[in-house]
């Protein structure tokens, strides 16, 4: 085998590992993620959730968030399986949800970067 053959091959596999993990990570996404950013979307809906079911949210308990599980939707964050049912926070665009949800992580990650020693 060459090394062009092993670097395809290489490069198959690891479409196929982004391809699994790109669906496991948009399951409670119920809107089309397209292009290249698609994987890091998902990616981060996933950590939000983590962080939902971590520590709750505003008024939402993290019990009633891992209970029911969250749903990510076009205008909506929502505790459940889809728009109908309580909002975590509602938006104007996909775009604005996603720079939430971004933003969220972010302010999340420096916060515990940053905590106060005890």
């Amino acid at each position: 085998m060459n090394n062009m053959t092993k670097i395809k091959n290489i490069a198959n596999e690891a479409q196929k590992r982004n391809e699994r993990e790109f669906k496991e990570n948009k399951n409670n996404i119920n809107f089309s993620l397209r292009g290249n950013n698609k994987y890091y979307y998902a990616n981060q809906c996933k950590i939000f959730t983590r962080l939902l079911m971590r520590d709750g949210y505003n008024y939402i308990k993290k019990e009633t968030i891992q209970e029911k599980g969250i749903s990510f939707n076009k205008y909506s964050i929502n505790v459940g399986y889809s728009q109908y049912h309580a909002d975590i926070k509602r938006f104007n665009s996909k775009e604005e949800l996603l720079g939430f949800v971004i933003g969220y992580n972010e302010s999340q990650l420096y916060y515990s970067w940053n905590k106060p020693k005890k």
